[in-house]
């Protein structure tokens, strides 16, 4: 199912390609493409090229691994993400290699390297759905993540499915139409709230 976003301006293909589905087939994503995602990832920018990304991965094809890294998930997404064939979570180094100090600029450049990820993913016909509900303890319990590192985000990964296999409630939110914020409300010059002039045309 694709669901192009209705875009005011021009942007590229993949950027409107891009959406975040919850309904995944049961094709196993090939281990070539997986290693392609990541390699799209660690080429993504970061603050002093620190590149604090780590990906936590479990694939169906460990159902032990898979189960775990399940079980990190908030109930609301198990729901749907335990048919996704990939599961990964993002982890943050919150701390400079150089000198130990505090990298404001982790998250920021781990979601580039995920960005980067899903735009690779997109280009393969692949689908993504990023997470915020997952429970950070428990993942840096099960995972031994030291103190330094900080679980950012939950990543179901697959190829597209059949919106009909989810719930009624998750299927009117996949069918639903996109919308987002216009660009001035967003887009400021001058002073805060006030939408620059050339992103109110």
């Amino acid at each position: 199912m694709e669901k192009p976003a209705g875009t005011d301006y021009p942007i590229h293909d993949l950027l409107q390609r891009r959406w975040s589905p919850r309904a995944f087939s049961d094709r196993m994503v090939e281990p070539e493409r997986l290693r392609s995602l990541w390699e799209a990832a660690r080429w993504a920018p970061s603050s002093f090229n620190e590149q604090p990304w780590h990906f936590i991965l479990a694939t169906k094809q460990d159902q032990t691994e898979y189960t775990r890294l399940l079980s990190c998930l908030t109930e609301s997404n198990i729901k749907w993400a335990q048919h996704a064939p990939v599961l990964m979570i993002s982890v943050a180094k919150l701390s400079f290699e150089k000198d130990g100090e505090l990298n404001r600029h982790a998250f920021h450049d781990v979601g580039l390297a995920v960005a980067n990820l899903v735009l690779q993913a997109t280009a393969f016909g692949l689908v993504v759905h990023q997470m915020a509900g997952i429970y950070p303890a428990k993942v840096r319990e099960l995972y031994q993540i030291p103190a330094q590192y900080e679980p950012v985000a939950g990543i179901a990964l697959g190829y597209p499915g059949n919106p009909e296999t989810l719930p009624e409630s998750l299927r009117q939110r996949e069918l639903a139409k996109r919308t987002r914020k216009p660009l001035r409300e967003f887009v400021f010059t001058g002073r805060w709230g006030q939408p620059s002039p050339l992103a109110s045309r």
